[in-house]
């Protein structure tokens, strides 16, 4: 039983007992295993808890063309045929490291079907063997060739919304600034838990470093095979909220896509999502903000054991609804 002065009292009762589950089970840490082991660890776990991948009449296996002439797997779904549907290009999470289209498919699925939306989901290359900056790159050019393509796919070309979760997250917030830069705007940067800052300092990163599934060595893990070294942790296309551009400044907010930001109160990266939050506000740009109360990071991905991710799933849909649509 959690110590009632510890954090872990602040977890819901299903949160708690899936965490204590996971914890007897013993199954290695991620920091504990190469790459290629953590992500075929993931991939085996990824689906166990999710919700079952809602029904779509459309499925699509694509492939994006980089700048560096890479081909990324990519897969859209929809819920419908029609022409000119609106489209979420989404990036999966796992540090940079782990994570692909399969582990996302039933969030993808889910968000298709609630939002009415067409859901491009990417294969960014990962690390360590794409360092930083070339997700980055993958997720920009991504966006690139969706607009080139939409028409052909059947999309909207003027309604496309960003988004995704933890360093997918990152990615689409990065992905907003670079298109508010080139003139071109976005629906929506649709944000789950993204990590935003170059050092993991906070009080947040602080309360929950030990104990809630993203642990302080599994953070530390995939920023060491992602980043070419600490340097990078002040680039701003790594940590959108504090990094630095080549002059030394932070970037601008202003202008940039409206943000619809799902936060998970026990996450060691909830501060640096609200201070994002905060300052998006500032800059003048839209943005609902959603902490989910007794939930740990990745808990969008437990919609069978934890209700909460059910009402994320159900508050995203709803604001990529609002946001194709034109509403304010």
């Amino acid at each position: 039983m959690s110590h009632p002065r510890s954090p872990r009292h602040r977890l819901t009762p299903a949160m708690r007992g899936l965490i204590e589950r996971i914890e007897r089970a013993g199954y290695p840490p991620f920091h504990t295993l190469a790459p290629h082991e953590a992500r075929a660890a993931y991939a085996q776990s990824a689906g166990v808890l999710d919700v079952r991948p809602a029904p779509l009449p459309r499925e699509t296996a694509l492939e994006i063309s980089t700048r560096d002439g890479a081909r990324l797997p990519a897969r859209l779904y929809a819920p419908e045929a029609a022409a000119a549907l609106p489209v979420l290009l989404y990036f999966h999470g796992g540090g940079f490291t782990i994570g692909s289209v399969a582990t996302h498919e039933p969030l993808c699925r889910t968000l298709a079907h609630g939002a009415g939306c067409a859901v491009v989901s990417v294969d960014y290359r990962l690390a360590p063997d794409a360092k930083f900056p070339t997700a980055v790159h993958d997720a920009w050019d991504s966006l690139q060739w969706l607009r080139a393509q939409a028409a052909a796919l059947g999309l909207d070309a003027a309604r496309i919304a960003v988004g995704g979760d933890s360093a997918g997250g990152t990615l689409s917030a990065v992905t907003a600034i670079a298109a508010r830069d080139a003139g071109q705007a976005l629906s929506l940067q649709l944000l789950f838990y993204p990590g935003c800052a170059g050092h993991q300092d906070t009080p947040s990163h602080h309360s929950f470093a030990h104990g809630y599934l993203l642990d302080e060595p599994q953070i530390s893990y995939f920023f060491g095979h992602y980043l070419r070294d600490a340097r990078d942790r002040d680039d701003w296309r790594f940590a959108p909220l504090d990094g630095r551009d080549t002059n030394g400044q932070t970037r601008d907010l202003e202008g940039v896509a409206p943000a619809w930001v799902g936060l998970a109160e026990c996450d060691p990266l909830t501060d640096e999502g609200i201070a994002y939050a905060d300052r998006l506000r500032l800059a003048g740009v839209p943005v609902d903000l959603e902490i989910y109360a007794g939930v740990v990071h990745g808990f969008i991905q437990f919609g069978r054991a934890i209700p909460e991710a059910l009402k994320a799933h159900h508050d995203a849909a709803h604001a990529l609804r609002r946001a194709f649509s034109g509403e304010a």
